[in-house]
């Protein structure tokens, strides 16, 4: 079958790969997912933009209403996790159970297609020996989103079409110019759909969580300072803590039940290991002894040497190489063979074995 549905955000990105498709003589739908109200990035003037994408290509346009499975899985989601000390990544979760999930659904039961392709910058390749699909990094480097795709199942991959994935950001605005798109030059996103929307993420989550003011304490418990909220804290942390002293200072743990913001030295902000759970194994399937893989606990953190140890229920123990700064529960760790994505989960509170 030579058609393909494909997400329309309204950016740059999702209006090139409808243009790419489009070209390449694919019968081509555009399908925008309403997330939520307001001037983010994929709502509002988006949802405009994208419709004038489809008209200048010629092509249909849907718009599917999906404001509540965003609030449920993306909204509760963020909010849950920062009231209760964790500092959520909402872009994997929304990849699979938003935007891949509903777009394929609404494709086969609504349109009777069976593809898919949005502007991701990521590659797929089917293995033949193993009978799975691989998720690759994208030939650009600088822009490969392969970390925020380590969540999609076979099922998706296998639907799945990334037309960007060979070519570079550069190439996307030449694209985007040779065939006249309104979005050839309009600018990228910065930030979470979220942020964007409100400002920033503590205007956003001021809009659900009351201010609870507590103690900023060292590891001994001395307090050192006040806080109006755990949520407005992350693991990592240096700027913003409103506590002096002889060395910098950074959030080593955040303590939601007696509602403190722990700092210490980085020393002290620096582990060997972390488990991970909600793992899932996507290039290969789930090993049962350790293998050795390069890690990323941040979307642009640089990928490091560690051994990955499977255990039950879906989880892995990630021991590194060389302890890392920073790693944080909530965040996404995944797991590569070069530029293939082997696996990856959700980092847990630390001291959880």
């Amino acid at each position: 079958m030579n058609k393909v549905v494909v997400g329309l955000s309204g950016g740059v990105d999702s209006s090139t790969a409808a243009a790419i498709l489009h070209h390449q003589g694919y019968e081509v739908i555009g399908l925008t997912l309403w997330l939520m109200k307001g001037k983010g990035q994929c709502c509002s003037e988006g949802m405009i933009d994208a419709a004038y994408i489809c008209e200048q290509l010629g092509i249909p346009h849907h718009v599917v209403d999906i404001r509540d499975v965003f609030q449920t899985n993306i909204v509760d989601y963020l909010v849950a996790g920062y009231s209760a000390g964790i500092t959520p990544l909402p872009c994997s979760q929304c990849n699979k159970t938003v935007k891949f999930g509903p777009m394929l659904q609404y494709a086969q039961d609504t349109l009777g297609c069976d593809r898919i392709a949005t502007g991701h910058y990521a590659r797929i390749q089917y293995d033949e020996v193993t009978g799975r699909y691989q998720l690759l990094r994208a030939v650009d480097r600088n822009k490969d989103q392969s970390y925020f795709l380590y969540d999609l199942s076979q099922d998706l991959l296998a639907a799945s079409v990334f037309p960007l994935g060979e070519i570079s950001k550069t190439d996307t605005r030449s694209i985007a110019a040779k065939y006249e798109l309104k979005t050839a030059d309009k600018p990228e996103s910065q930030d979470l759909c979220l942020v964007e929307s409100n400002g920033s993420m503590r205007a956003f989550l001021d809009k659900y969580l009351a201010p609870k003011p507590g103690d900023i304490v060292d590891s001994t418990g001395k307090v050192l300072g006040q806080h109006d909220g755990v949520h407005h804290y992350t693991i990592g942390q240096r700027k913003g803590l409103g506590v002096s002293a002889a060395e910098p200072l950074y959030v080593i743990g955040l303590d939601a039940i007696n509602n403190r913001v722990i700092v210490g030295d980085r020393t002290k902000a620096t582990q060997p290991e972390c488990t991970v759970e909600r793992v899932n194994w996507v290039s290969i399937a789930e090993p049962s002894t350790p293998i050795r893989a390069e890690v990323q606990i941040r979307y642009r953190s640089t990928p490091v040497p560690v051994t990955v140890i499977p255990l039950e229920n879906s989880r892995v123990r990630v021991v590194f190489d060389d302890p890392q700064f920073s790693i944080t529960a909530g965040q996404a760790a995944v797991w590569y063979d070069g530029e293939k994505v082997l696996g990856g989960g959700i980092i847990e509170p630390l001291g959880q074995m």
